[in-house]
């Protein structure tokens, strides 16, 4: 009796560690491609960013950590590549070893304290612009490559085409709903498609 509860024990332990195993391998999946997501948002975010030369740029992420390697002109720029990814969701931390490779470091130096609150102001800006045409490209329903988006302390001004008013609102409220934006100019046109134009 006692070698067949024994018996029963030992098969117990190792159903329970296979199916252990098999959960290990399903989670490592997983995080696996959760990371490849955020490596490829965090790529997508640094490209559609008109301040940054994103080609210098690279990411790795491992379970959520992003980390930035290359090189950037000035400290803003480093400044804005982390906030940017650090805003992407999944994002737990971010390593950011990027190379600053300034031109003129003595001029820079002069300037650095007269020059703090604006540079503050464009990162600010630059982020916001960011992660809005972010989303307005990543929304299905609204034609993103066909607005504009600029920046100006946080005062946001949507230019370009739209198909439809729905849409219309619904990019003025994507703009509204990123962090730190004060205002939104809507500049946007609606413009019907061309299979209706000619129907009519």
């Amino acid at each position: 009796m006692k070698r067949s509860i024994l018996s029963l024990l030992v098969a117990g332990t190792l159903t329970t560690s296979a199916f252990a195993g098999s959960m290990d391998t399903a989670n490592k999946w997983e995080e696996g491609a959760k990371d490849a997501w955020i490596d490829g948002k965090a790529e997508a975010t640094l490209l559609f960013n008109g301040n940054l030369n994103s080609f210098d740029i690279n990411t790795d992420v491992q379970d959520g950590k992003v980390i930035l390697t290359g090189k950037v002109d000035n400290s803003v720029d480093k400044k804005l590549a982390e906030e940017l990814v650090a805003n992407i969701d999944g994002v737990t931390d971010v390593d950011n070893q990027l190379t600053i490779v300034e031109e003129h470091d003595s001029e820079a130096m002069d300037g650095d304290d007269m020059d703090m609150d604006s540079a503050t102001g464009k990162l600010t800006d630059a982020k916001i612009a960011t992660v809005i045409k972010t989303r307005l490209l990543m929304d299905s329903d609204i034609s993103g490559f066909d607005i504009d988006v600029d920046v100006e302390q946080g005062n946001v001004t949507l230019t370009g085409t739209v198909d439809s008013d729905a849409e219309r609102d619904l990019a003025v409220e994507i703009a509204k709903n990123a962090t730190d934006v004060t205002d939104v100019e809507d500049n946007l046109k609606v413009v019907q498609p061309k299979t209706a134009m000619k129907s009519e």
